[in-house]
């Protein structure tokens, strides 16, 4: 992909998300998904992207911000927020992971509770006429 060189010497964390959002421009919203999000910017995907330089307003839930498309490519588009977001409007925006759940591969534990008399004499029976009794 092509970029504005100021884009590629960028010192801000990117967070990778897959979420929905919209940028509006003169006044009507584009429907973008979002596929990185940082304190600066965004990276968007989306069809019929505003023309690099578009002044436009970026959207997502109780997020409105002033920004500019910085570069257009395709699908995608950088987006630069007007003013620095704070690490807890960043966060907001990225969904907290699911855990993931291991499945149990740990072997049943033995059964430690005292034979029935019926067990005990099944086990009696059996040690008897398996095994030759020691001393005959």
């Amino acid at each position: 992909m092509v970029r504005n060189c100021n884009v590629q010497n960028r010192d801000a964390r990117r967070s990778p998300v897959l979420l929905t959002a919209s940028i509006e421009v003169a006044g009507v919203p584009k429907p973008v998904r979002l596929r990185n999000i940082s304190d600066s910017g965004t990276l968007v995907e989306g069809d019929c992207l505003p023309p690099e330089g578009s002044i436009t307003f970026f959207e997502r839930n109780e997020l409105r911000l002033s920004s500019r498309v910085v570069w257009v490519q395709g699908r995608y588009a950088g987006v630069a927020f007007e003013r620095p977001l704070k690490r807890e409007e960043v966060l907001r925006q990225v969904p907290i992971p699911k855990p993931r759940e291991l499945p149990d591969t740990r072997r049943p534990g033995l059964a430690c509770r005292p034979l029935t008399s019926y067990e005990r004499s099944m086990l009696e029976t059996w040690l008897s006429n398996s095994y030759p009794v020691l001393g005959d």
